[in-house]
């Protein structure tokens, strides 16, 4: 999202006509503006060019040339706020994976309905909106050894070095440091993020704590912050020794 907007914009990125055309006439119903793109370097072509902002970024992962999968990790180094959910007609679980560790927010499996699209598209665009809304009245900050969590400006720091969050790993961050030392279940950590009406699976969960790990831990496989509780959960540790 490169301006503040009250509309809710997506970009659609999907090459097969039918299909981005389903996409667009039921998202267009629920009320979103929608804009289309029929390749990977379409969609990248008119995100630089647009001068409004997106909310979210529906992308397609089996495009010809510039493929879902390039096309989200070059999304997430112009915007750490846009929303992305990966669409795949594949079932290897790699896919699903891949897209997350690229900085997805979620995906959905070809085929779906309309109920689910709208869903997972309005689940994602109600956290964007909440965090929008919720951070603008808030000024204080979270600290926990040498890293800040700024709750208005919606960064987290360390050692004053900023690390970028996408929404999503934001908001897990923020449950975790506003319950320090306390283990978390997957299942309380998925609600709070994804919402009690999240079609998804828990895995993504993992995902997302593995990628945070990435970007905070000295040592990802060896974490000592951000700390698996065998049989209850995840939470970050404040005592380390």
């Amino acid at each position: 999202m490169k301006g503040e907007t009250t509309l809710k914009r997506i970009l659609i990125v999907e090459d097969e006509q039918n299909i981005r055309e389903f996409e667009v006439i039921n998202l267009r119903r629920v009320g979103y503006e929608t804009v289309e793109a029929g390749s990977g370097e379409e969609a990248l072509q008119i995100y630089d060019n647009d001068t409004v902002g997106f909310d979210i970024a529906l992308l397609d992962i089996s495009m010809p040339g510039m493929d879902g999968f390039a096309l989200c990790k070059e999304l997430r180094k112009r915007s750490p706020r846009l929303g992305i959910i990966m669409l795949t007609a594949r079932a290897q679980e790699m896919d699903k994976v891949s897209g997350l560790m690229l900085g997805a927010d979620d995906y959905i499996t070809k085929p779906f309905s309309p109920t689910e699209l709208n869903a997972r598209v309005d689940s994602l665009y109600r956290r964007i909106e909440l965090m929008g809304s919720v951070t603008k009245e808030l000024s204080e900050e979270i600290r926990h050894g040498e890293f800040v969590l700024n709750m208005r400006r919606r960064t987290l720091s360390k050692n004053d070095k900023n690390i970028e969050l996408t929404q999503v790993e934001f908001q897990i961050i923020e449950y975790l440091f506003t319950n320090p030392d306390t283990p978390l279940d997957r299942n309380d950590i998925l609600t709070r993020v994804w919402g009690e009406s999240y079609y998804g699976e828990e895995k993504i969960v993992d995902v997302n704590i593995r990628r945070l790990r990435m970007k905070i831990e000295d040592e990802p496989s060896d974490p000592k912050y951000l700390v698996t509780v065998w049989g209850m959960g995840y939470k970050w540790c404040t005592n380390k020794d």
